[in-house]
């Protein structure tokens, strides 16, 4: 089946989903799903479900929201789809792209330029969430150019063309599925970018995570909460973010 074919079948199963979660209902199925904030489903491409990945779109599809996993070995995701029901697919990243409306990247930032030279044509145009951190250690030189020029500058460099966010970058994995939904208030998640739209986009998508949203600006300013910054490693509420950063409410 050629990629296409694959991308507008798993739209189709996308589209038949609430018959299936009737039949899962009646089965007295666990998996449940709640109404996106806006309202409308939002179809997401995964690159990269691992750990952030896996966890961030798992969140998203229980928010329910349609969501495409990829990763260089989508065999490997047949557990995490299964467990997450009929909202979730995986596949390989073409397919991940040409099917979300919004794109999220949870890869070693290292393999963010691999990204932009295989994808950039199919990624042009999207919003898309940038979730890397740069570390020396793992990804060479190119962290230094992300701790000189800025971690946002530097993802939009080797992403040129898309609707940028930074975004889901400051916390562990194991932070964020211990953290979604808790009771009010909740985590803050920090996001910066360009695009106004883009923007508004992710704020919607990190409440419907179950965080809140705190704009901190432009892409430039994702500097305030890289690795090392004032905002990173921050498990606080918007109000307390805020304030640490010292950020207007």
């Amino acid at each position: 089946m050629s990629p296409l074919r694959n991308v507008d079948e798993a739209r189709r199963r996308w589209l038949l989903a609430p018959a299936a979660l009737g039949i899962a209902a009646a089965l007295d199925s666990p998996i449940t799903f709640a109404q996106p904030s806006g309202g409308k489903p939002l179809p997401i491409g995964v690159i990269g479900a691992g750990r952030i990945g896996g966890t961030i779109g798992g969140l998203w599809v229980k928010a329910g929201h349609p969501v495409y996993f990829s990763s260089r070995h989508p065999e490997e995701l047949k557990d995490l789809v299964a467990n997450l029901g009929p909202l979730a697919h995986a596949g390989p990243v073409d397919e991940a792209i040409r099917f979300g409306e919004v794109i999220f990247i949870a890869v070693p930032y290292g393999a963010l330029p691999q990204i932009g030279r295989d994808y950039g044509a199919l990624l042009k145009g999207k919003v898309v969430l940038d979730a890397g951190n740069a570390s020396q250690a793992r990804d060479g030189d190119i962290a230094k150019e992300a701790e000189r020029d800025g971690v946002g500058g530097t993802s939009q460099k080797y992403l040129p063309g898309t609707r940028l966010v930074r975004a889901f970058n400051t916390m562990s994995y194991t932070i964020f599925a211990r953290e979604a939904n808790r009771p009010a208030p909740r985590m803050a998640v920090p996001i910066a970018g360009d695009d106004p739209d883009a923007v508004k986009t992710a704020e919607a998508l990190v409440r419907d995570a179950g965080f809140d949203p705190v704009v901190v600006g432009k892409l430039a300013d994702a500097a305030r909460f890289q690795r090392g910054a004032p905002g990173y490693g921050q498990s606080v509420t918007a109000a307390e973010l805020r304030k640490t950063l010292s950020l207007g409410e």
